[in-house]
């Protein structure tokens, strides 16, 4: 599963799970090499492109819901409260806090380079 990273609607990057339970984040190349393009975290910085993790980001953790939304949503899409990373494509473009947002990849089509 993958998800498409959106930074104030621009696309910024990929988040994913390996099938070896490795979470990598990379920078879309055109976001990368554009040096007005801000980095999406200050724990991902455009110091490099690609990041890998045994752990979800605690970036991408932290825009996630808790306590009674968190339940509600668990229960509402049948997802393990464990399962962050479901959790995060299934309602990382719901309500952001931020200027990133998450969206599941099969949820859009190319060109992805912006969404409003």
């Amino acid at each position: 599963m993958r998800g498409l990273v959106y930074y104030n609607n621009e696309f910024a990057g990929i988040i994913e799970k390996t099938p070896n339970d490795i979470y990598v984040f990379r920078y879309d190349d055109i976001y990368f090499m554009n040096p007005e393009m801000p980095q999406i975290s200050v724990t991902l910085p455009k110091k490099k492109q690609e990041y890998r993790s045994a752990f979800l980001f605690s970036f991408f953790s932290g825009l996630l819901a808790e306590g009674v939304n968190k339940e509600l949503q668990c229960k509402y899409f049948k997802i393990d409260p464990e399962d962050e990373f479901t959790r995060l494509l299934l309602t990382g473009n719901e309500n952001p806090i931020g200027a990133v947002i998450v969206k599941q990849e099969s949820d859009l089509k190319i060109p992805r380079n912006r969404i409003d």
